[in-house]
């Protein structure tokens, strides 16, 4: 019996336990981080302002703020609520990263023959998103009754939206990242052309590439700009830990709260780059044509990069080079893949080069706005209630330099990649087009007229049938089936009607008589027998030879 009852459980398919688990554990796990952070914080800080629960809280809302949940401050000087909203990104990678692990472990088959079945992904799925939101449930109610407290409407949107889709990406790469036959009717039709899914699929890779590839050049370039100006402002960013709090405690927190948000501070320089910049308070925007900083900023050590208040310099304006290549990037990238030396004859025409390139673009749009919005956010009221750049200006802007740039560079590097296969023999060279078929191609483009009519060429007079029976007289010693041939336009050409093989047989040859007139010239050559059974050829089933030029 127990043996039996082994093998059921070690055949009965895998239900939500262990997602449950995982997704629970992951949560636990993030929470358990950020708490041991701020107890270490609390337990070395000499003054402490509340006991061990005041830092349980505290951690629970630093948890929930990972998440990109707004939190809002009560106990303040002025006695109204002041709201904090800016998420640090270094602390939404830990979230984002155990829920993922948690859904791929879920999904993962064992390696044993005897082990039990993959689990389902959508079993795994919700799972795992469960186990997590239960956790975040019982963590948000807890820091409701501390200080700071989290705001419910944000809860319920973020830690659903973070746990489903780090869930839904993790369950995907447990189960071999499979894919499903695509469609070329979800790309856009000036993208995938009149060609197949696996090129269109090729085109889509290749902008999300592009994009990637111009969004990192612009985030690593904002964090190069970013260790630039701290390197420049040295003094400044060193006076700010002194300014801020004395002791090794309190300077080592906030280096530590300064290194979790230099990506955000790499965002918003990125911003600053691409020209709409970033807020230090309400109405006070710093770019490259001007800085305006909000008065009486905290001496935070970030903030010494921020350029002095009044009009750029020209070595503000320098920061042009970071989009520049950005721009440059994606545009080699998507150049490059137009031409593929394995597959040469397959290479994108320049209109589909530029819609993979335009796909690219609209893709860093939505990448940049996104990251703008989630590296900014309230610190309070009033002036300080915006800090950070504006998602809505921030990503146009680096679609569309990604878009100017990228066009002359994905031009270029496509026509030399043509020139070389074309240099080395690959693809043949590239013929010029008549005068006569450019001026029609031009006229068929512009919709000015119809393209010139062909003229026809003049009719051949048909031999008469004492010519004809002459030129076939050689035929006559071939085979059954060529005299057969010859015998229908024979009896075709006769007015009175189908002749009988007996009739024909009875009606004597007679010998065509004498011409009145000179017969009319023969051809200069005897026609071949395929040529005389041929049908005659139209001028419109000629065959350009510009057009044979242009398609290859």
């Amino acid at each position: 019996m127990s043996s039996s009852l082994r093998s059921r459980m070690r055949d009965r398919s895998p239900g939500l336990g262990a997602g449950l688990a995982g997704g629970a554990l992951a949560a636990g796990l993030g929470l358990g981080a950020c708490a041991a952070l701020v107890m270490l914080l609390w337990v070395s800080s000499p003054y402490p302002d509340s006991g061990p629960g005041g830092a349980l809280h505290v951690a629970a809302a630093l948890w929930l703020l990972a998440h990109g949940v707004e939190l809002v401050r009560a106990d303040t000087l002025s006695g109204v609520p002041q709201p904090v909203g800016l998420t640090p990104l270094l602390l939404l990678a830990l979230p984002v990263w155990l829920v993922y692990r948690a859904a791929r472990d879920a999904t993962d088959a064992s390696d044993e023959p005897d082990g039990p079945p993959p689990v389902p992904a959508r079993t795994a799925w919700t799972g795992v998103v469960l186990g997590y939101l239960g956790v975040g449930a019982a963590a948000a109610l807890y820091a409701s009754g501390g200080e700071p407290r989290p705001e419910w409407p944000w809860v319920t949107v973020c830690l659903p939206l973070l746990a489903g889709g780090a869930a839904a990406v993790g369950v995907w790469a447990g189960c071999g990242r499979p894919h499903r036959p695509f469609s070329p009717g979800l790309s856009p039709r000036w993208v995938r052309g009149p060609l197949s899914g696996a090129d269109a699929r090729r085109r889509l890779g290749t902008a999300a590439r592009a994009s990637g590839a111009a969004t990192a050049v612009l985030t690593g370039g904002g964090a190069l700009l970013l260790g630039t100006s701290l390197v420049w402002h040295g003094d400044t960013a060193r006076l700010a830990f002194t300014e801020l709090t004395e002791g090794w405690t309190g300077r080592f927190t906030v280096l530590l709260l300064a290194v979790t948000l230099i990506p955000n501070a790499a965002v918003w320089s990125a911003s600053y780059a691409l020209g709409p910049g970033f807020a230090l308070g309400s109405g006070h925007m710093v770019h490259p044509l001007a800085s305006d900083p909000a008065p009486l900023l905290p001496p935070f050590p970030l903030l010494a990069a921020v350029p002095d208040a009044g009009p750029g310099s020209p070595l503000n304006w320098a920061v042009v080079l970071v989009p520049m290549a950005a721009g440059v990037t994606a545009g080699w990238v998507v150049g490059s893949a137009a031409v593929t030396p394995a597959r040469p004859w397959l290479h994108w025409s320049a209109g589909r080069t530029l819609g993979v390139l335009a796909l690219a673009a609209l893709t860093c749009t939505v990448a940049l706005a996104l990251l703008a919005e989630l590296s900014g956010g309230p610190l309070g009221g009033s002036a300080l209630s915006r800090f950070g750049p504006l998602g809505r200006l921030t990503g146009p802007a680096a679609g569309l330099w990604v878009l100017l740039l990228g066009t002359p560079v994905t031009l270029t590097a496509r026509a030399w990649r043509l020139h070389a296969l074309r240099r080395t023999g690959v693809l043949p060279p590239r013929r010029s087009r008549p005068a006569g078929r450019r001026r029609s191609s031009l006229a068929w483009l512009t919709g000015a007229g119809e393209p010139p009519a062909v003229e026809a060429t003049p009719s051949v007079t048909e031999p008469a049938p004492e010519q004809e029976e002459e030129l076939y007289d050689f035929l006559q010693t071939d085979t059954e089936e060529a005299a057969d041939a010859l015998a229908v336009p024979r009896a075709s050409q006769e007015s009175s009607g189908p002749r009988t093989p007996e009739a024909a047989d009875t009606v004597p040859h007679q010998p065509p008589a004498e011409p009145e007139a000179p017969a009319p010239e023969a051809p200069s050559r005897d026609p071949e027998p395929t040529e005389a059974l041929a049908p005659a050829r139209t001028p419109e089933a000629d065959p350009d030879p510009a057009e044979s030029d242009s398609s290859v």
